[in-house]
């Protein structure tokens, strides 16, 4: 496959994949307003999508494969350390809430309602039988 084609598809996820990395840009700008733990998760997410984005140019600047190979494992490399950092610092915060709420006397911190997971599930399982239904209906079409 041509680089000009991975290229135009590696420009094309990294723009789609603004919807993750624009909000966590703005987690960045925050800065102190966010937790170390939310701004470690940002900063990973826009490392990993930065990555992408030069990686489609490099396949468009580069003859040989190994360079934009060697620049997506080291973005994924950095990701993946910014990602885990985070998620050991998300671990030390809830340890933390979970000691300063047992001191107010209370053994956890009260938790949110759970309607819009339920209603996320919800919207998801009545997408996926629909989409189900219509592959279903499609092929029998194509059969008959």
């Amino acid at each position: 496959m041509a680089h000009t084609v991975l290229a135009v598809g590696a420009a094309a996820v990294t723009g789609a994949g603004s919807v993750w990395y624009l909000p966590a840009l703005a987690d960045l700008r925050a800065g102190a307003d966010r937790t170390r733990s939310c701004r470690g998760a940002a900063a990973a997410c826009v490392s990993g999508w930065s990555t992408t984005g030069i990686v489609a140019v490099l396949l468009l600047l580069a003859g040989d494969w190994w360079i934009p190979g060697a620049a997506a494992g080291a973005g994924a490399l950095v990701t993946a350390g910014l990602r885990i950092r985070a998620a050991v610092r998300r671990h030390e915060e809830r340890r933390e809430a979970a000691r300063q709420w047992g001191q107010l006397g209370r053994a956890r911190p009260p938790r949110p309602a759970g309607r819009s997971r339920h209603a996320v599930a919800a919207l998801l399982a009545v997408g996926l039988a629909a989409a189900a239904v219509t592959a279903v209906y499609g092929v029998a079409a194509d059969l008959s």
